[in-house]
């Protein structure tokens, strides 16, 4: 279990969130919103993808057994509660929400979790990352589901808990790979979808919410809206003139320079999660010239962080020069390894080290999109870095949707530039995963991440992940550039929305 303690530090870095405008306009219920996103989702199976713009759509048609509060605790959503936890830490039996009903009609039942939690298991890349310390998954009767581990594991719950690689809960008979129908038990369902036009989620009638109030991704979730309407918009620019001219009801993923420009319009408002998270240039470890670390250093080397940072965000308002993976006041941070390893902008040194590694002048394959445009744009700068050092380039800009299928193939690239809120549990890192893209698989990868995972005390863990963030500086998987705010803009007409990393529909309203 993710100890309390452990993520009171994350609050503070939660701020914009835990203020949500509802204003003093009563809630409306009726109506249809607009949501503009970076482009079209890869798919609609929440457990298949690592992408944020799949659970950003999904979260609203699926539900996990828990999600997190606007603290970042994890808290019961299709569980009753949080689960009774066995002495030795190792299981956990979850009692189930009763009269939950899926879109088809069907009550869920603890068959329908079993076969869910497996199906994660087996097809998502964090279900993989649980599925090697879980013993059994099992049904103890009608409306509770037993899981037995191998040894303790802390993630387990947080794991659970996240929308991203999700366990979400299917229907037993509708559970096909890849899937067809997307049936869940959320507060909206899939009525249409246009590839490239929209994503129509309409109110699912017979949805059971828990009562109480909104609490983050947690508490009441309440349908005012008739609809939600997901619209790709891939360009960046045509996003911030959409949002200038209110044509949608909340547009996400904007380039940072048009804050100044949405503060004082008429029709739209910005939305700011301030710290929101850091973009990462993920290294391909299985194949190719980056499986070399000497190569993988030598690209850390090369990289001038505060130059990609500046050309992708401009003003220092809207970012900060940090190589820890978690900032400065968070409760998993630390400066292990950091020292003498970031921001180190010395194309000269790279050299001798692609030397070391016999590196062979192969094009190193950067995988970029323009849909997030500060992705592309410290791609160009890196680009320019690299060469200095002696790499030859290959910019290849394609995108989102394409990046995330091209990313599942490790002959088809070397590096791709991608970005990640401060999650509530490391190991939630998706890069963390030897099944995930990048497919870090050493044994110091191994023996310092499973100390980590397998220890439940949290003053404990704290050293242990200091020597995960080593281990990752030492052997370079992936690369952190910085801190950075993220940028989107909603409608005056629209609220109930709270500023969060994955933006979220339930509970809004459109005002008179």
């Amino acid at each position: 279990m993710i100890s309390r303690k452990s993520l009171l530090g994350v609050a503070a870095f939660c701020a914009a969130w835990l203020i949500s405008p509802q204003g003093v306009v009563a809630q409306q219920r009726g109506g249809v919103l607009s949501v503009a996103t970076v482009g079209e989702p890869p798919t609609l199976d929440p457990m298949a993808s690592t992408a944020d713009l799949v659970g950003i759509v999904t979260q609203h048609i699926f539900e996990t057994l828990y999600t997190f509060d606007k603290t970042w605790h994890v808290t019961p959503l299709l569980a009753e509660s949080l689960p009774e936890v066995s002495a030795d830490g190792k299981a956990y039996s979850i009692k189930l929400r009763q009269g939950v009903k899926f879109h088809s009609g069907e009550t869920m039942t603890s068959a329908d979790v079993v076969a869910s939690l497996k199906r994660w298991s087996d097809v998502a890349s964090r279900g993989k990352q649980a599925a090697a310390r879980i013993d059994k998954i099992e049904a103890a009767g009608a409306n509770t589901v037993r899981i037995s581990l191998k040894a303790p594991y802390a993630p387990l719950l947080a794991l659970l808990a996240f929308n991203n690689s999700a366990a979400v809960v299917m229907p037993a008979g509708k559970q096909a790979v890849p899937l067809g129908d997307p049936i869940g038990t959320g507060p909206y369902r899939l009525k249409e979808r246009k590839a490239d036009q929209y994503i129509q989620l309409v109110r699912f009638d017979g949805y059971q919410s828990r009562t109480g109030d909104a609490n983050g991704y947690g508490g009441a979730r309440k349908q005012y809206l008739d609809e939600i309407r997901f619209v790709p918009v891939p360009d960046p620019n045509t996003r911030i003139e959409a949002a200038v001219a209110g044509q949608h009801g909340f547009v996400d993923a904007l380039p940072v320079e048009a804050y100044d420009r949405l503060k004082n319009q008429k029709a739209s408002e910005p939305v700011l999660v301030k710290p929101f998270g850091y973009p990462v240039f993920v290294l391909n470890t299985r194949q190719g010239s980056t499986s070399s670390a000497d190569v993988r250093r030598a690209i850390r080397t090369a990289l001038n962080m505060e130059d990609l940072l500046a050309a992708a965000f401009g003003s220092k308002e809207f970012y900060a020069l940090d190589g820890a993976i978690y900032p400065k006041g968070h409760a998993w941070h630390t400066m292990a390894g950091v020292e003498g390893a970031y921001n180190i902008g010395d194309p000269e040194k790279a050299k001798a080290l692609l030397k070391k590694a016999g590196y062979d002048g192969k094009p190193i394959r950067i995988l970029t999109s323009r849909q997030y445009e500060f992705h592309y744009k410290m791609a160009q700068v890196a680009s320019e870095y690299l060469k200095l050092a002696g790499f030859a380039i290959d910019l290849q800009v394609v995108d989102w949707a394409t990046l995330t299928q091209r990313r599942s193939n490790p002959a088809l690239w070397d590096i791709y530039i991608t970005h990640s809120p401060f999650l509530p549990e490391p190991a939630l890192i998706g890069a963390l995963s030897e099944n995930a893209p990048g497919w870090w698989a050493t044994p110091a990868r191994k023996s310092t991440v499973d100390a980590f995972v397998g220890e439940i005390d949290h003053q404990k863990r704290g050293a242990l992940w200091a020597e995960v963030q080593k281990t990752i500086y030492a052997e370079t998987p992936f690369i952190k550039i910085g801190d950075f705010n993220s940028l989107a803009a909603q409608s005056r007409k629209l609220g109930g929305v709270a500023a969060a990393p994955w933006p979220y529909f339930w509970n809004a309203y459109l005002k008179n």
